[in-house]
């Protein structure tokens, strides 16, 4: 078969880093319900079970996050995940409405460096200028978020990234 690969998954290692895992999730975000996007989210969830497995985490915040993960967003979530993924891109700051726990609405200026999803919600990680500090912002808290066309520092993910598990100090 021509357009056929094989993939010989003894000599790969399938696992993937926290921050590589955000970035697909965030691809897959606003791609729809589409055949392709099914598609893409059925391999997702494959490369996350199979890293579950083979590390035993398979446990109830896993199985959350993954759940939530692999569903496509609704429209409001999948527009918002659109101005964030472009200004992730190109290195620009967001402005965002946003409404904290308590209901207090302010509006930020974010550095914006990735997505991920925790349990059931997505997050926006990014420098705060506002608050001067790394916050996470649920998706389903902003009301409203456009680029500002501002140019923001390139900062690295994987230094962004809170709810991972830790390595011992021990183990590193």
């Amino acid at each position: 078969m021509a357009n056929v690969a094989e993939h010989d998954r003894a000599h790969h290692d399938t696992a993937l880093s926290a921050a590589e895992i955000a970035a697909l999730a965030l691809s897959l975000a606003h791609l729809g319900a589409g055949p392709q996007a099914a598609t893409a989210r059925r391999a997702l969830r494959t490369l996350l079970e199979s890293d579950a497995d083979a590390t035993g985490s398979a446990d109830a915040v896993v199985t959350a996050t993954l759940a939530t993960l692999t569903l496509p967003l609704d429209a409001a979530t999948a527009d918002r995940a659109r101005v964030v993924a472009a200004a992730i891109t190109e290195h620009r700051v967001v402005r965002l409405c946003y409404g904290d726990a308590g209901a207090n609405v302010t509006i930020r200026e974010v550095e914006p460096v990735t997505c991920l999803v925790h349990r059931e919600h997505w997050y926006l990680v990014g420098w705060c200028r506002m608050r001067r500090g790394v916050r996470a912002f649920r998706f389903d808290r902003m009301l409203a978020v456009e680029s500002t066309g501002m140019p923001a520092r390139p900062r690295r993910a994987d230094r962004y990234l809170p709810f991972q598990r830790r390595t011992p100090a021990h183990a590193a």
